[in-house]
């Protein structure tokens, strides 16, 4: 009997190693793929302002953006490939994690917090940036801070981390906030400003980024709701491609890049890195 039983469990995790293993080859070789074809994909939104977006000429730019154009210079160096070629794969805050996982881009470069539950379906670089979520209001609310959001409408972007942070804080405070689930940040703009709803929560810098009628009548609370730690999203299992960034942006923590890159995008309002930022540059900076 037990010998049945210990077989069978041999058997299964013998079957679970052989599919991992697997499943690590299949998608190991994308740094064999990007090399043979001398072009590396990478997703962005173009709604992630001041991180990821697009120009007028649709051309995707940001601090992340940056961040990821100086990846490729290392991988260039790395692969030895003279003028790496970038294939610009646009995605949504929802589709982000589907376009890396199946392979219709190799990495993606944007607002893309950190989690457990999303490691599950991808892997992730070192930190690029540390924000928290924030609300914005209607000055002529007369809200003030979280506290006072008891019974009112909180719009969010479906799929997003700051959904579940809104909605754990409302439990937590309890707030009897209803939730407002919008498919983008066009629709949540709307929302706040039609009166739909009476607050719309996001990281803090996409609020400042975010394109408002009337800037003037909104107010940003004080309330940090969250740490939001920003990477950059990689194939899961992909251990090589990992390496390959992660050596990257320690070059990049390492030499000071990443100021010249922080300053050109927070600098013009006034921003300054936080300790958080400062120890995410600083433990990033990892030794070869």
């Amino acid at each position: 009997m037990f010998r049945t039983v210990f077989g069978f469990v041999a058997l299964v995790l013998a079957a679970g190693a052989a599919t991992t293993s697997a499943s690590a080859q299949a998608t190991g070789d994308r740094l064999k793929i990007i090399t043979g074809k001398k072009t590396i994909a990478i997703a962005y939104r173009a709604d992630a302002t001041p991180f990821s977006f697009a120009k007028e000429n649709n051309e995707p730019t940001g601090y992340t953006i940056d961040i990821c154009k100086a990846v490729v210079t290392s991988l260039e160096k790395r692969l030895n490939i003279a003028g790496l070629k970038i294939q610009w794969v646009p995605v949504t805050a929802q589709s982000r994690f589907e376009a890396v996982a199946d392979g219709k881009a190799d990495l993606e470069c944007g607002s893309s917090t950190v989690t457990l539950s999303r490691m599950k379906q991808v892997d992730f670089s070192s930190i690029v940036f540390v924000e928290s979520t924030g609300l914005a209001v209607k000055t002529a609310s007369g809200i003030t801070s979280l506290k006072d959001m008891v019974g009112k409408k909180i719009a969010v972007i479906a799929g997003t981390t700051n959904e579940k942070v809104v909605a754990a804080r409302s439990d937590q405070l309890q707030l009897n906030a209803t939730i407002v689930r919008v498919k983008d940040r066009d629709e949540a703009v709307a929302a706040l400003e039609s009166g739909t709803a009476d607050a719309f929560a996001n990281d803090k810098l996409l609020l400042i980024g975010t394109r408002f009628k009337d800037p003037q009548a909104l107010r940003m609370l004080p309330d940090d709701l969250s740490i939001e730690s920003y990477a950059i999203v990689l194939p899961r299992g992909d251990w090589e491609l990992r390496l390959a960034v992660n050596t990257a942006l320690a070059q990049i923590y390492r030499s000071g890049e990443v100021m010249t890159i922080f300053n050109k995008w927070f600098s013009p309002i006034g921003a300054q890195p936080s300790l958080l930022l400062q120890a995410t540059y600083t433990l990033g900076a990892l030794s070869e």
